[in-house]
């Protein structure tokens, strides 16, 4: 479960290297926990949460000016800017050519004004400070690891405290003074496997978020989780109950339960909101996560409600339902079995729901994502549930004019 698309580092990636990298499984987000009088207070129930990619220069040409342009900036409460790396021990910077010098012209720049050859600071972290000064209240957390980058965690978990002291310098460095808010940690799984298999016991998650706590102070401390709800699944392997006093609150990756790596089916959903009949494998759906993480008692308040913003997809299919028979992943743009909603919105239309989201057959295509509609079921699972809000993978999936983050809103 939850093998995501590309939290994959780029620098100056050939075109091939760089359609490899594309999409990223995962979550993030923080909340105010000191918030000044003259700050609308962020309400349990009303965080928005989405993930920037460090990436999303390259190909995708998804610029921080976007996220101004297509309207989510007014709508977001929060940005996880993915990834930074977890190496020796320490937070390292992911791609320091995105983040910190690519220039951006007068067209691309959230301002309108373009970068010169001589200012200390370029790349996405100087655009997100332009758009920080357009958004007083929205707050940007960077995150470490995902899929690609938590083989690091297990070396990190080792000295808890060297780790966030790393991790501290470096999202506090002075050079990009005043951008980031707060941490967020994707760790794909501790004590678990991801891409890596890490052993490093059940206590160490829980270790490794007081040790940020200790660090960070007020600053905001959160984290990415597994959806896996299955009894001695991902969930169970890690204390991430003991942890829940350390965060402000939880992502629970509540999408990629089912796709394409599972090549000839039976086709499902990736994010079903609940479960059905048929459904692959029991206690892979949203509500499920939800409940087994509140049952283990962590407040309602912490956790958020995750969303694709794409959807996974089979070819080879003859069954418009679910459960059909398939041959191999579909075509995407940049990854097999995977495409952005912004795409299927128009490529192959949703024409059923099951399990509280949407799913859509073209040709011998079978593809599953949520749309505005399923989006609005899952608020209103969100707020009878006393969510704390919603998260999702990730900005650059949605419309030219931010038509599934509108719907969270």
């Amino acid at each position: 479960m939850h093998i995501p698309h590309g939290s994959r580092p780029r620098t100056f990636l050939s075109a091939a290297a760089a359609a490899a990298l594309t999409a990223g499984l995962l979550a993030g987000a923080g909340t105010a926990t000191a918030v000044s009088p003259t700050s609308p207070r962020v309400t349990a129930g009303s965080k928005v949460v989405g993930y920037f990619t460090e990436w999303g220069t390259y190909d995708r040409k998804y610029f921080v000016k976007n996220v101004e342009t297509s309207g989510s900036a007014a709508k977001l409460t929060h940005i996880n800017y993915a990834f930074g790396n977890v190496t020796g021990g320490k937070c390292a910077m992911g791609d320091s050519y995105a983040a910190t010098d690519r220039a951006y012209t007068a067209g691309e720049s959230v301002d309108g004004t373009a970068d010169t050859w001589d200012q200390p600071l370029r790349g996405n972290f100087n655009q997100l400070l332009k758009l920080k000064k357009k958004h007083p209240n929205l707050k940007i957390l960077w995150s470490f690891g995902g899929w690609t980058w938590s083989g690091g965690f297990g070396e990190a978990a080792k000295n808890p405290a060297a780790f966030a002291q790393s991790c501290y310098d470096l999202v506090e460095n002075s050079k990009w003074a005043g951008l980031f808010d707060g941490i967020d940690i994707d760790w794909e799984y501790p004590n678990a496997c991801g891409n890596t298999c890490d052993s490093s016991g059940r206590e160490a998650f829980r270790d490794v978020m007081a040790a940020l706590r200790a660090k960070f102070g007020g600053k905001l401390v959160t984290a990415a989780i597994s959806a896996d709800a299955t009894s001695g699944g991902k969930i169970d392997a890690a204390d991430y109950a003991g942890a829940a006093q350390y965060v402000d609150w939880y992502n629970p990756m509540t999408y990629d339960y089912f796709g394409a790596w599972d090549a000839k089916g039976p086709t499902a959903p990736h994010s079903p909101l609940n479960s059905y009949s048929g459904i692959p494998k029991a206690d892979f759906d949203t509500s499920a996560t939800i409940a087994k993480l509140k049952g283990l008692g962590v407040p309602a308040s912490k956790l958020l409600l995750g969303i694709g913003f794409y959807g996974r997809g089979w070819t080879g299919v003859t069954q418009a339902a679910p459960g059909g028979t398939a041959t191999g992943p579909a075509a995407g743009t940049y990854e097999q079995g995977i495409e952005d909603y912004k795409v299927l919105k128009t490529k192959c239309p949703a024409n059923g729901t099951v399990g509280g989201t949407a799913y859509a057959k073209c040709g011998s295509d079978w593809w599953s994502y949520d749309t505005p509609a399923t989006i609005a079921t899952k608020m209103a699972y969100k707020n009878q549930q006393g969510l704390g809000g919603t998260f999702f993978w990730e900005l650059s999936g949605d419309t030219a004019n931010g038509e599934l983050i509108k719907s969270i809103s």
